[in-house]
């Protein structure tokens, strides 16, 4: 495996940047359009996979808290593979949670797995 190396914002793909933009603006569709058709998301044990339960996953994950979202940083593993890490400050329990966003790409520039780690 590759070792991870420090990128500039402007370096991430356009789908990875376009689902962080949307999901901290709560847009749904916009977010949803950064997958593939077969794309999984996992998140606290949970998998979600196609389009229905990704469109489930994104309209009710954290719904009932308010939060924002803060870019810690960016790092590119290979061709494939990225990492997002974010900072989450809100009413939820903890109050703070830093995240890793681990992105799988497909050739096509489509999001085909997203797993987020605490």
């Amino acid at each position: 495996m590759a070792s991870p190396t420090r990128i500039d914002p402007a370096a991430l793909p356009a789908s990875i940047d376009s689902y962080l933009a949307a999901h901290v603006a709560r847009d749904t569709d916009t977010a949803l359009r950064s997958f593939g058709a077969d794309a999984a998301v996992v998140d606290e044990d949970r998998t979600y996979r196609g389009t229905a339960q990704i469109r489930a996953f994104l309209e009710h994950d954290g719904a009932e808290f308010h939060y924002t979202t803060e870019l810690l940083g960016y790092e590119r593993v290979d061709d494939e593979r990225w990492v997002v890490f974010n900072r989450i400050v809100g009413d939820f329990p903890g109050g703070v949670a830093d995240l890793a966003y681990r992105f799988t790409m497909d050739g096509d520039d489509d999001i085909t797995e997203l797993v987020i780690d605490s």
